[in-house]
């Protein structure tokens, strides 16, 4: 993607935007050799926080303490945004937060509804990442290319902010 500059409120404007609508990305701890792994994110407005649900029978759930160090990768559905963000991941159980999100996919994982055992929440505060917005759609991409080809220059796909997500809303 061409570095376009986009301002950091405009590219958190949409990454909150499209993560509502599209809300799975990949979530790993952020030290070596660690895995992510597809979580489905819930987006907790007042606090700017996403949460997850998850097992606590998990090798994720066992490798994460207090403040532990995470990544949380997205790429919308409708490829308009893509996000790296750092952030720190804690277990949390809050049921208020469990009541909120359940539905009928949650509830696949928990053959005890809500009162599983294994059923455990993760709360990822975001702090610092990089958000690309590519808003052209399909045909304005078809022209940059088309452009960048007969004009032997790059295409311009977007923009691309460096952002600070911890409670800057």
């Amino acid at each position: 993607m061409a570095d376009t500059r986009l301002s950091p409120a405009e590219a958190e404007t949409e990454f909150w935007k499209h993560l509502e609508k599209s809300n799975t990305g990949m979530l790993g701890l952020d030290r070596p050799g660690y895995h992510s792994q597809p979580m489905t994110a819930f987006h907790d407005e007042a606090t700017d926080t996403i949460w997850f649900f998850t097992r606590d029978d998990t090798d994720l759930v066992r490798d994460v303490g207090e403040g532990t160090s995470a990544m949380f990768t997205y790429a919308a559905r409708d490829q308009h945004v893509f996000a790296c963000i750092h952030g720190t991941l804690m277990r949390h159980n809050d049921r208020e937060k469990i009541d909120r999100w359940w539905n009928p996919v949650v509830a696949a994982w928990y053959p005890d509804g809500k009162d599983d055992p294994h059923l455990t929440m993760l709360q990822f505060t975001p702090g610092d990442g990089r958000i690309w917005v590519a808003d052209k759609g399909a045909f304005g991409f078809a022209y940059e290319i088309l452009k960048a080809n007969i004009t032997k220059t790059t295409p311009d796909s977007g923009g691309v902010a460096d952002v600070n997500l911890g409670g800057t809303r």
